[in-house]
């Protein structure tokens, strides 16, 4: 495929978007106008990150690598990720052009692109006049929290709107070459907060209900105790916020796709020739367990995430295969009739994309890692933190909840975490969506442990590093699929 005949491609990323909340995925009608740019492609309703973390998750993104292979398991060592050719690479040497606009949370940074807009962070970014400064400075105090009242700043202070209009800017530079756009929503991370009329738009009674309250709390790993005691302490009574918490999140969702809508209006017809891909590079809590934000163990709140990918060529349809972020690079790569490159342990979906049938031994488990590194805390332990145990500022990605090693297989209807305590927890995803019944004690369920066990094993193997390229050979197969 010439660099003249290949497709633009638009990258839409949200950060911290909990799967199953617009109407496209059978939840609120929050994102009308994506949900029909979707409805023409391929939606993945059993998709994964790779880890619930951002930088991460990101650098899975771009590197096809897991975290225990990219060697980024945490938000402050992105600058040091391991690979041979990330998905900018790739693209630069099949004849695009690059854009950014955004929130980055990624090792490249602006000179890896033609043109960079931000960055733009949860408390604000790049500013055009003294009321975008004083919307950020509002941010700031805000502290990450759940806004009770209307943002007083109109829409245009925004950040999905300041980052569109960056996106509108790299589109309207001509050229022949096919452009790669990056679009890196902030929201609907947390601080929670949305001006009218979005602040009203979903009410505060019709909100989803919870899968669980805080009564659960007990029923959870300790990870899950140490942060919901350390947020009650910092913010007493924080959790009697959660249907403001939930309308405010909805209402962000609604802002952003508005946002796209003004992106899709100024490609007019060059959309026709654009691959758009959008994900999220985890979940959120949403108040389930009592909880907001993410930071503790590995739910599906946080590990399922929203992906989809529509374009020419893409044939519409919904699939149920256990996909993962790290099958977006090789899927890009085979789409462009490139090569994968070296280290990817992902999977290409680019079969998939054309409705081709998918092997069950290939995408019926997928792999979740969490974790820094070392030897897990324990419930009782206050070690220093990067912020203060006293007073209401607090960060839920902390060096407790994140300490040691967690991995996490799904297959089918079952869900097993393990912990470098050895100690593991069985899940039935289909008759428990809040994952508070552990079955790994079950004797009726101890071939599905096992199986599970094994099919963890596998994927460990499989997620071990194959770089540094040497002497030898490594033995490859179509479409980066191992097992098929």
């Amino acid at each position: 495929m010439s660099a003249r005949t290949r497709p633009n491609i638009v990258l839409l990323m949200t950060d911290q978007q909990r799967a199953g909340l617009t109407a496209g995925e059978g939840g609120p009608d929050t994102m009308p106008r994506l949900d029909r740019l979707l409805a023409g492609g391929v939606r993945f309703e059993r998709a994964y990150t790779s880890s619930p973390v951002c930088v991460p998750a990101r650098t899975s993104l771009l590197t096809g690598r897991f975290p225990s292979a990219h060697h980024v398991r945490q938000n402050s060592t992105g600058h040091l990720a391991q690979y041979a050719t990330d998905l900018l690479d790739l693209l630069r040497g099949a004849g695009y052009t690059l854009h950014f606009t955004g929130k980055p949370h990624m090792h490249p940074g602006p000179e890896d692109f033609d043109t960079f807009h931000g960055p733009f962070l949860h408390d604000g970014g790049p500013q055009a006049g003294a009321e975008h400064a004083a919307f950020d400075e509002w941010l700031r105090e805000l502290d990450h929290a759940v806004a009770e009242e209307p943002t007083p700043f109109p829409v245009e202070c925004q950040l999905p709107h300041r980052i569109v209009d960056g996106a509108i800017d790299a589109v309207g530079q001509d050229g022949d070459a096919p452009f790669f756009l990056w679009l890196s929503f902030p929201e609907p991370h947390n601080p929670y907060q949305v001006p009218e009329p979005y602040f009203s738009m979903f009410d505060e009674a019709d909100v989803p209900d919870r899968l669980a309250g805080p009564e659960a709390i007990e029923q959870l790993g300790w990870r899950y105790r140490w942060l919901h005691r350390l947020i009650e302490e910092k913010r007493p009574g924080f959790d009697e916020q959660w249907r403001r918490y939930r309308a405010n999140y909805l209402g962000m969702l609604r802002l952003i796709d508005d946002q796209i809508g003004r992106l899709l209006d100024r490609l007019g017809d060059r959309a026709q020739d654009t691959v758009f891909l959008f994900v999220s590079d985890h979940g959120d809590f949403f108040g389930d367990y009592g909880l907001q934000r993410k930071g503790a163990g590995m739910s599906d709140a946080l590990m399922r995430i929203p992906l989809a990918i529509a374009g020419p060529g893409i044939a519409p349809q919904r699939r149920r295969e256990l996909v993962s972020m790290v099958d977006l690079l090789p899927t890009i790569a085979e789409w462009l009739d490139e090569p994968i490159p070296a280290g990817v342990q992902g999977r290409s979906l680019a079969p998939l994309l054309r409705g081709a049938d998918a092997p069950e031994t290939e995408f019926g488990s997928i792999l979740g890692e969490s974790g820094y590194g070392g030897v897990s805390y324990c419930e009782d332990d206050l070690p220093p933190l990067h912020f203060p145990y006293d007073g209401p500022t607090f960060d839920e990605l902390n060096s407790v909840t994140q300490s040691g090693e967690m991995r996490m297989v799904v297959a089918g209807r079952f869900k097993l975490i393990v912990d470098d305590s050895g100690e593991g927890v069985l899940y039935d995803l289909v008759a428990d969506p809040a994952e508070l019944e552990d079955l790994s004690s079950d004797p009726a369920h101890r071939d599905v442990r096992d199986a599970l066990y094994r099919t963890l094993t596998r994927w460990l193997l499989r997620a071990a590093d194959d770089l540094p390229v040497g002497q030898y050979n490594p033995n490859t197969r179509p479409h980066n699929w191992r097992w098929a």
